[in-house]
């Protein structure tokens, strides 16, 4: 006789395998902003992509094994251009590709031996802001409507947390960028804060103005752009590390506010003509950064 194991049994412990081979991967991010609907994932690869296009309006983010959501992505589009083709393209909708996605996970989650190590993302661009559709897919069939905006997969909560503070309505594409590439370097597991490259992210977007097709992916100068925006929107001006806390004037003279501390020498006090040699610092350029462009070392990351 076979050992036997409860069913609730069975699905918690598929749950939790389907669970760590998620986490283990990076999180992505989708999120509204005034034009359209963003979406940005950590991808070093160039070949292999996390984000793709479903139909006109409609893209598609995935988390997780790879050639489990490849073949959703694929299958996805197959329905998609089926519907199309049968009634008409306006009866394509974001919803209800998550709701045959949802179908499909649900019966290889309960049927299936092992469940895919997936979640999706679902977005679509409506004519107005309030018509954008963001659907969230889980690997057991789950679905959940998610406004404004969604981190799924890897260290979820922690991004989902740092989006919320930085989130608002209306936002321009390089607010929402900065928004995203902020929550995605929040500090994971290792307790570091990850800096990431043009070449190390996958950008895409779904371009309210656009006719017909609207998703475009942003790499090149356009990415290189973004992120420079990004970074000079998070840091601190440097102009106000070397200013002079006694304030822009003193009473002290010509030779500047450190004339009385400096020692006596055998030439008397500075002439009022000479250059002031001593004074407060002054700081590193306005224009200058001091922040580079890698990891900072380490291991390459996991591509997927």
């Amino acid at each position: 006789m076979p050992f036997y194991v409860s069913p609730a049994q069975v699905m918690r412990d598929k749950a939790e395998y389907a669970r760590q081979g998620i986490a283990r991967g990076r999180s992505c991010v989708t999120l509204q902003y005034a034009g359209g609907i963003l979406m940005v994932a950590p991808n070093p690869s160039s070949a292999l992509h996390k984000i793709s296009e479903i139909y006109d309006r409609i893209a598609f983010a995935a988390v997780g094994r790879y050639n489990e959501y490849e073949n959703l992505r694929k299958a996805g589009v197959t329905y998609a251009d089926i519907t199309g083709y049968q009634f008409d393209r306006h009866d394509v909708t974001a919803r209800g590709i998550a709701n045959w996605y949802a179908q499909t996970l649900g019966t290889i989650f309960t049927d299936q031996l092992k469940p895919f190590e997936v979640e999706i993302v679902v977005a679509e661009v409506g004519i107005t802001p309030a018509d954008d559709q963001i659907y969230r897919i889980t690997f057991d069939g789950s679905v959940t409507d998610e406004p404004g905006f969604v981190a799924f997969g890897g260290q979820a909560d922690q991004v989902s947390a740092a989006l919320k503070e930085r989130y608002a309505d209306g936002m321009s594409l390089s607010e929402a960028f900065a928004a995203a590439l902020a929550a995605l370097s929040t500090p994971g597991n290792g307790g570091e804060r990850t800096e990431y490259t043009a070449a190390q992210l996958e950008v895409a977007i779904l371009d309210r103005a656009r006719d017909h097709r609207t998703f475009r992916r942003i790499r090149g100068a356009r990415l290189e752009e973004l992120l420079r925006e990004a970074r000079s929107a998070t840091e601190p001006p440097a102009a106000t590390s070397g200013a002079d806390p006694t304030g822009p004037s003193s009473p002290s003279g010509p030779a500047g506010p450190g004339a009385p501390s400096s020692p006596p020498g055998p030439s008397g006090p500075a002439s009022p003509g000479s250059p002031p040699d001593s004074g407060p610092p002054t700081g590193p350029a306005p224009g200058g950064s001091d922040r580079g462009g890698g990891l900072g070392g380490g291991t390459r990351p996991n591509p997927l």
